[in-house]
């Protein structure tokens, strides 16, 4: 059966996850994943810690690129899909890619910033187009990054 929880849950996810690290509970391999993710970015942990502020004022929010501000729960979910990626090598090749993304941006949580662009594109392209996820146009796209001097 395949996970795909609305938006609200996916969110809940992430503050219940932090909840837990900061209490020093024990953490499924996802939410440790995601607690390592979300370390690596200082800036939404105010928010995080903060879940009923959040929830009582922004639990609606939506975050529309054109206003140039970053969704904190799509980047931290984007990473963790990334990573799961390169776990299981799927699409094919994939952990390739991460890996020379990694050495010519030099750094994992480098090349996963430059593999969401491209996560997001094919997204986008299937939104668009009304089409299931087209693992080429994600491939593609992360073998135009390597190649871009």
């Amino acid at each position: 059966m395949m996970f795909n929880p609305t938006r609200d849950q996916a969110r809940d996810f992430l503050f219940e996850t932090w909840r837990k690290f900061r209490a020093q509970e024990l953490l499924s391999a996802m939410e440790t994943m995601a607690v390592e993710v979300i370390s690596l970015h200082p800036e939404y942990h105010p928010m995080l810690d903060d879940r009923d502020r959040y929830l009582e004022t922004y639990r609606d929010r939506d975050y529309p690129p054109e206003f140039g501000e970053t969704n904190p729960f799509l980047h931290i979910n984007m990473h963790l899909s990334i990573r799961e990626q390169v776990s299981i090598d799927q699409p094919a090749r994939v952990k390739g890619f991460h890996a020379a993304l990694s050495k010519k941006y030099g750094s994992p949580l480098a090349a996963e910033h430059e593999m969401m662009d491209c996560l997001g594109e094919m997204i986008w392209h299937a939104q668009r187009h009304r089409t299931a996820p087209d693992a080429q146009i994600y491939l593609g796209c992360l073998s135009n990054k390597i190649n871009k001097l």
